[in-house]
């Protein structure tokens, strides 16, 4: 037997129901409950072997004492009704999340033979987040990528964004997370900051974005920007981190991640003169950046050792993930650019943030809001679990949104 019950959620009536199917010896086979602005969804399947038509009439009696409506069925409680694990996890971002936007999603999935098993919110700030636990078909390589296709393209259309990932332990189980800088981590580019004091930022910034969308090498690109900085001051290099600015929700993720025990930190192919600002401001674990050479307190336009471009940083990851002991699968890449590809390729969890298509196409999921927070959802972690640490600790507050 199923037993639906709704109604205005108040202490008390899972009491009075468990105390109905206790005085006719039901096993219970499956129990859900959710409670939504204040409305209780409660449903229950049992098992009986005898006098199901008085069951019903006790549970509908206890359920009226207590104000609630309740909706039976009676049938066979066997393996068609078995509970099977989800085999995915979606999670849909959007600001606003319309109605319009969500019904696309579902009929994504409906067209692909995909059951959505049931539905979570995980956020209201500073996105709407739902978190859908679904069972698809298959479980091959190319199944999971024809239901990572079919999102991507309902996402585009939609004007929302959807994270598709495996569910079970593989999901909970990431332990480190590598952000690249630039774009990423925080807002603009360093390297065009150091320009402007050179008086050539309008020549650095074409180069970067060349380089960003993959039309130039990373390498020689790198070279060409730092050579525009030759004779600079090496003490511009702490005026410019001075001024580096956050993206929105970086210190929330961070803080928050580390709070989880997620080793974090930065590869970058920026500079660690500067990147050592952010690690000692966000108490970050671990850095790779590029180091630039400096003679007799200016700078010379080169830098010191290996590069660290497309494939320098996929090194690092691989780095940091043996030092620490943790799988590649355990572990999580944020970026931007097309010099992030490898890195966000090797990890187990690669996430394009507000990138550039040639990263956006390898990535397995691509966030759009300009908010690093939304990584935290991605992740599993609810906006309400965020800020009740926050709140824990005093540091609860929510910046006004621009319209």
């Amino acid at each position: 037997m199923l037993m639906t019950v709704t109604g205005l959620d108040k202490p008390g009536v899972t009491s009075v129901l468990f105390a109905a199917l206790t005085r006719h010896g039901v096993d219970v086979l499956d129990v859900d409950q959710v409670v939504i602005r204040g409305r209780l969804v409660l449903g229950v399947l049992v098992d009986t072997q005898h006098d199901p038509e008085g069951l019903q009439e006790s549970v509908e009696q206890a359920m009226a004492s207590v104000g609630m409506q309740v909706e039976v069925v009676i049938g066979n409680t066997q393996a068609e009704h078995a509970r099977q694990a989800p085999t995915h996890a979606l999670v849909v971002l959007g600001s606003p999340l319309s109605a319009r936007a969500f019904t696309m999603v579902a009929r994504g999935l409906a067209a692909e033979g995909v059951n959505i098993d049931s539905i979570r919110r995980v956020a209201d700030y500073p996105v709407t987040g739902l978190e859908l636990l679904v069972s698809a078909d298959g479980g091959d390589t190319q199944s999971d990528a024809r239901l990572v296709s079919a999102m991507t393209g309902v996402a585009t259309k939609a004007g929302v964004d959807i994270a598709v990932e495996r569910a079970g332990l593989a999901r909970r189980a990431k332990r480190l997370v590598v952000f690249d800088v630039d774009s990423t981590l925080i807002q603009g580019e360093v390297i065009e900051m150091l320009a402007a004091k050179a008086g050539r930022e309008a020549e650095v910034r074409a180069v970067t974005e060349a380089a960003m969308r993959g039309e130039v090498d990373f390498t020689e690109s790198l070279h060409r920007r730092v050579a525009a900085l030759e004779g600079l001051p090496a003490t511009v290099l702490a005026e410019v981190a001075e001024l580096l600015e956050l993206t929105p929700g970086a210190r929330t993720t961070v803080r928050t991640l580390k709070r989880l025990g997620y080793r974090c930190g930065v590869v970058s192919g920026g500079f660690s003169q500067v990147v050592r600002y952010l690690v000692d401001d966000l108490g970050l674990d671990f850095h790779a950046a590029n180091e630039l050479e400096i003679v007799d307190g200016r700078l010379t336009g080169r830098v010191l050792g290996d590069v660290v471009d497309r494939a320098g940083k996929e090194t690092a990851l691989r780095r940091f993930s043996d030092s620490f002991g943790i799988p590649l699968a355990q572990c999580v890449a944020v970026g931007d650019g097309a010099n992030d590809i490898d890195m966000l390729t090797a990890a187990g969890l690669g996430i394009a943030f507000n990138a550039k298509p040639a990263l956006r196409a390898v990535a397995d999921t691509a966030l759009s809001a300009p908010f690093l927070d939304a990584v935290l959802f991605v992740l599993g972690v609810t906006r309400a679990e965020v800020e009740e640490a926050d709140a824990a600790e005093g540091m609860l507050r929510r910046v006004p949104l621009d319209d």
